[in-house]
């Protein structure tokens, strides 16, 4: 059974932010509220976690989860960022964007594109988040909260609480927060491309 934490989406409990913390390093996934949507997450080295949550999703190896990153030195960390994709880092973080980089070499091979050496990366705008990986001093391992068969993300905390309720360990409810998700950037070429258009403007992409 889901534990189920209402915390205030400006001004997070630091407890209820301790305890969904706690939940993490144990082995657990939460669903947890960003700038754009609610979203999955686990701990990045617990690779149980990771496959439940990619079951959640009916996500396949070929597509990315998100590391959900605090800021731009752990981006560094985990990702290739050389002077141009560092500048429009800057620009676009914290932010509605989900940026495809190289990866680099600490970076764990299951969490990699099987085919290419790249990772997704993100630094979400929202109190609850930024406040969680703080808690955490390290990335968390994220997907959208978007399930198999639907159209859009779940946005409805009792809703994440009673169609989930056996499958995670936790749901942070901070009121609805959107059903748009990121916008995603392939930073890996010469020039950003946009791969999806979503939350974040393309126009601060391209200007």
């Amino acid at each position: 059974m889901a534990q189920f934490f209402s915390i205030h989406p400006v001004n997070p409990q630091p407890r209820l932010i301790a305890r969904a913390a706690e939940i993490v390093r144990n082995g657990g996934v939460v669903a947890y509220p960003t700038d754009s949507c609610y979203a999955l997450g686990c701990r990045i080295g617990d690779k149980d976690a990771m496959v439940r949550m990619r079951r959640i999703r009916g996500m396949d190896e070929e597509r990315h989860l998100t590391l959900m990153c605090r800021d731009l030195t752990q981006i560094g960390a985990y990702a290739n960022v050389d002077n141009a994709r560092f500048r429009l880092l800057k620009k676009l973080t914290p932010g509605s964007y989900t940026f495809i980089l190289p990866a680099s070499r600490e970076v764990p091979r299951r969490l990699l594109h099987p085919r290419r050496r790249t990772i997704g990366v993100r630094v979400p705008d929202h109190p609850v988040a930024q406040a969680l990986l703080a808690e955490l001093g390290e990335p968390l391992l994220s997907a959208t909260l978007v399930l198999p068969g639907d159209e859009h993300p779940l946005n409805d905390a009792e809703e994440i609480r009673s169609r989930l309720e056996r499958q995670i360990e936790a749901v942070l409810d901070s009121g609805a927060c959107g059903i748009e998700p990121s916008t995603v950037v392939d930073m890996t070429g010469p020039v950003p491309e946009i791969v999806r258009i979503g939350k974040g403007t393309v126009e601060a992409v391209q200007g």
